[in-house]
């Protein structure tokens, strides 16, 4: 007996909740603003559901949608609205935290974050992708439509840019979001 096949709605909707928090972090961190963030992912997942029927599933699910939400950015960061209007930061402080440990980690991260959203639009992509989305290389390659070699490159100048912001005495590990040390 055949085994079913789910329809296009019913794929769809898994996808949606597979994929869309990682999505709208992804989103978020490549331009700057949450809710702007919010209203692109939305168009991220119009264009999938649109094309849904027409994937041929030559790459995984999630680099397919990583490459429309690069390519949805990419197309706001050129956009005049984004050139003429400043975004609102996403950055948020927290309230108190019980530990002067825990504060001190959390102002780190947060100046990190701050430092990665400062960087080109080609580098902070393969940042995110590579450290936030857990892409290897290929993935982000993929997900960017470069070679491996040139997304080796921007990572590691990305890399570069940050230690030189972040000042040489700085201990940063880069990590995945893991723990896994790259």
């Amino acid at each position: 007996m055949d085994k079913l096949q789910p329809t296009v709605e019913a794929a769809f909707e898994q996808i949606m909740q597979d994929y869309g928090t990682r999505i709208l972090r992804l989103v978020t961190f490549l331009v700057k603003d949450h809710s702007l963030a919010e209203d692109i992912t939305q168009e991220v997942f119009v264009k999938a559901y649109q094309h849904l029927p027409r994937f041929r599933g030559e790459s995984s699910v999630h680099t397919w949608l990583y490459r429309i939400a690069v390519n949805e950015c990419k197309g706001y960061l050129r956009s005049w609205s984004f050139r003429h209007i400043l975004p609102r930061s996403w950055i948020r402080k927290d309230g108190e935290l019980s530990t002067e440990s825990l504060v001190l980690h959390q102002e780190q991260r947060n100046q990190l974050v701050a430092e990665v959203l400062q960087l080109a639009p080609l580098y902070r992509q393969v940042i995110v992708l590579h450290y936030y989305a857990d892409l290897s290389i290929k993935e982000v390659a993929d997900v960017l439509r470069i070679s491996e070699g040139t997304a080796r490159t921007r990572l590691h100048r990305a890399r570069q840019h940050l230690k030189q912001s972040l000042g040489e005495g700085s201990e940063w590990e880069w990590t995945t979001t893991d723990g896994s040390q790259i």
